[in-house]
């Protein structure tokens, strides 16, 4: 394991999560690829590790700050479930040339809805589903479903946590407001990267527990120093600059997988 490398990604990973809130996870797999030489099935699963690990510290810190809603966080993370379990399962049983090249397009996507995407508004409906009266909004509660299910196939399959599709369903089905919706986020992230990892384990995976861990170790206290300098700096000029980051990550990872896919 190159340690220089390790420490220099997940110091980046971790920054990126301490300033912008999210994102920064998606880079976990690109790291143990293309910086430490891992296999694309062994990275997604040691992003597991990263992306679970690094959600639930921040979770909790979020939490005592008042900005998680646990019991809808838990509802959406139990409606992903079954989309995690699918997505870890499948990842297994296809070539590791298509998990780099599916990887790629995810980066794309999430470029796009860093440059594209507009700040959500919470809903001010009702909650989707009442017992006293009975009722419920049932495109709603669809949308969530799916949303849900979205999330847990990309955690399962790719090792990502998925947050810019999270927090836009948390914020406009379940009316977060934007803050609580991304403490949440995180709160739902830690949950399926967890289900996601015992499916794999449960399975034939090895997880690079030792490159895991110290990328894991090093974004946690950089994600430390983001939070504290993120409110002197323009979020949107580091948004876009993320952005850019990800389409060259995207260009690379789909150019080390073309020549397996000929």
């Amino acid at each position: 394991m190159d340690l220089a490398v390790a420490v220099a990604g997940g110091i980046l990973i971790g920054l990126l999560l301490g300033v912008l809130g999210a994102g920064g996870s998606v880079l976990a797999v690109p790291v143990l690829v293309l910086g430490l030489g891992l296999g694309a099935y062994e990275a997604t699963s040691g992003s597991l590790v990263v992306v679970g690990v690094t959600a639930a510290v921040a979770a909790v810190a979020s939490r005592r700050r008042g900005a998680v809603a646990v019991d809808r966080g838990l509802l959406f993370a139990a409606a992903a479930a079954a989309g995690t379990v699918a997505g870890a399962a499948l990842s297994g049983r296809v070539a590791e040339a298509v998990l780099l090249l599916a990887f790629a397009v995810l980066l794309v996507v999430a470029a796009a809805a860093m440059l594209l995407g507009r700040r959500p508004e919470p809903s001010t409906r009702g909650p989707v589903l009442s017992f006293n009266p009975l009722r419920c909004d049932c495109p709603r509660a669809l949308k969530i479903a799916v949303a849900a299910t979205v999330v847990g196939l990309l955690t399962g399959f790719l090792g990502v946590g998925g947050g810019f599709l999270v927090v836009p369903a948390l914020v406009l089905a379940l009316g977060l407001d934007l803050r609580t919706a991304a403490g949440t986020s995180l709160l739902v992230i830690a949950v399926t990267s967890a289900i996601a990892l015992a499916t794999r384990l449960a399975g034939d995976a090895t997880v690079p527990w030792g490159p895991s861990l110290t990328v894991t170790a090093a974004a946690l206290v950089a994600a430390v120093a983001g939070t504290q300098v993120a409110a002197r700096l323009p979020a949107r000029a580091l948004q876009r600059g993320f952005a850019a980051l990800l389409l060259a990550v995207a260009v690379t990872t789909a150019w080390q997988a073309a020549p397996a896919l000929t």
